[in-house]
């Protein structure tokens, strides 16, 4: 293990975890680690992804997660958008590097038609706990790698100094809710059915009306 260090969040880089999501849930709840605070690993081997999915671990890709507290993050977000917020943070950083990337409702990385990573939140007491994995280097089929080239641990710092900025969900969502047009040509996942995004109806803490229904992000 050694250490990088971004602006007021420090950053601990491992060889190899099991899964940095559920390392840094781990050490939240036994009071290892406190926020803020934010670790990444050149492999993970148990990868989580969405709907309790594993997120396949390959050498060369990005596998990061953060902690804050609540108090830290913009008054104007809800926390039921934490994963939208993080992911579009992400993004950003991306698309100033010159990336393509683009967001699927309501927290997945997208590269044309292709999913490339995503973004997972938990809550522990008043600690966020978000998580971030993007294919750079490899993918499993079906899936997509980043159409730039960029260090895993380079990508992490960058991500942190702009979360640093405490960006307020008006302005990112100002912007997400003309991406979501995007959207509209997919699925997702909602109580074991398949549902089309082209009925649904965003709304402006970034759920979705649905089959009169409010969907927050799933995860």
């Amino acid at each position: 293990m050694h250490e990088v260090k971004g602006l007021s969040v420090e950053i601990l880089w491992f060889k190899h975890l099991n899964s940095t999501h559920k390392h840094l849930i781990e050490g939240v709840k036994s009071g290892s680690f406190k926020a803020p605070l934010a670790l990444g690993a050149d492999f993970q081997s148990e990868g989580v992804g969405s709907r309790g999915n594993s997120w396949d671990g390959f050498e060369g890709n990005l596998f990061f997660s953060f902690c804050v507290e609540e108090k830290q993050l913009p008054k104007d977000l809800q926390l039921a958008s934490c994963s939208i917020y993080f992911s579009w943070i992400m993004k950003e950083v991306l698309c100033t590097l010159g990336s393509k990337i683009w967001i699927k409702w309501p927290n997945d990385f997208y590269l044309d038609t292709k999913k490339i990573g995503g973004t997972i939140s938990s809550k522990i007491g008043t600690t966020i706990i978000g998580s971030i994995g993007i294919n750079i280097l490899y993918a499993p089929q079906e899936f997509g790698v980043l159409d730039i080239d960029i260090p895993p641990k380079a990508l992490a710092n960058l991500f942190i100094d702009k979360l640093e900025k405490k960006i307020s969900w008006k302005n990112v969502f100002s912007k997400y809710k003309i991406e979501f047009q995007n959207s509209l040509g997919f699925t997702f996942h909602l109580n074991g059915k398949i549902l089309s995004l082209a009925e649904a109806k965003l709304c402006e803490d970034g759920s979705i009306e649905i089959e009169n229904k409010k969907v927050y992000s799933l995860r």
